[in-house]
């Protein structure tokens, strides 16, 4: 498998194929559906909808909270298709990251014009 770096630019080159084909305007359901088909094409492994546990003070707190994708276990990825990227937004990364016990996130908002102006990265 790709090294983190790599694999990072990897998701975000297929990211920006689903954008260029389908520009903005869906929803951020129909970006992440998109982004697994080119995933499958590229043959690299991934979860959606991945369950995090919530934990406090060593408990695990049944919310159902949950990641967009984990791509080869080592990158949560947040797909958004909103207007701006609130600070709401900009926080849950870094709470994935910690509950997966990941290092590296992408936050990718389909909505921006030119999808490489609405990727943030986070690395913990």
């Amino acid at each position: 498998m790709l090294e983190q770096g790599a694999l990072t630019e990897k998701i975000i080159g297929l990211a920006i194929a689903v954008h260029r084909e389908s520009g903005p305007g869906m929803l951020g359901s129909f970006y992440q559906t998109c982004l697994r088909h080119e995933r499958d094409d590229a043959g690299i492994p991934f979860q959606t909808e991945v369950i995090l546990p919530a934990i406090y003070k060593g408990r695990s707190i049944p919310m159902g909270y949950r990641a967009d994708i984990v791509v080869a276990d080592a990158v949560v990825v947040e797909i958004k298709a909103v207007t701006a990227i609130l600070p709401a937004h900009k926080a849950q990364l870094p709470t994935d990251l910690r509950m997966s016990h990941l290092k590296i996130g992408l936050l990718m908002n389909f909505h921006a014009k030119r999808l490489k102006d609405g990727i943030l990265r986070c690395v913990v």
